[in-house]
């Protein structure tokens, strides 16, 4: 299983009049948990795309249970237990500043072949990068 976590601060944009984060944004910080994971393994989104390949969400889960305030520090704690193939799964835990678990979610995305627009494998140097996680 691979875990990465990362931090984000709830901007006064993203905020409701009641100093909530809107429920729409939390997917915006359920991406950047996945990009800054995959930065983790020395890998960025943009070198995904110039190998062609793309990543389209195709199902999104959500529960809230506390809401994320403004100016809040939220600790976003991505996980993948499962070994991607033509799909990628992953799960998401949100927290805030007194590590309270706030949300959670799951983002199921597919690898597109960007010249043919159908599934593929991941490019094999994603797949070398993260199969010690799952030996």
């Amino acid at each position: 299983m691979f875990v990465h976590t990362t931090k984000l601060r709830v901007r006064y944009g993203e905020t409701d009049q009641m100093g909530y984060m809107y429920y729409g944004n939390y997917a915006e910080f359920f991406e950047v948990g996945r990009v800054e994971m995959l930065r983790s393994l020395g890998l960025t989104y943009r070198w995904m795309e110039e190998t062609g390949v793309m990543m389209p969400v195709l199902e999104m889960k959500c529960r809230y249970f506390k809401p994320a305030l403004y100016d809040e520090e939220i600790s976003i704690q991505v996980s993948m237990e499962k070994m991607p193939g033509i799909k990628i799964h992953f799960k998401y835990e949100l927290y805030n500043e007194k590590q309270e678990l706030i949300h959670v979610g799951e983002t199921l995305l597919a690898f597109i072949n960007m010249k043919t627009n159908r599934p593929s494998l991941p490019p094999q140097e994603f797949l070398d990068k993260v199969k010690p996680y799952f030996a």
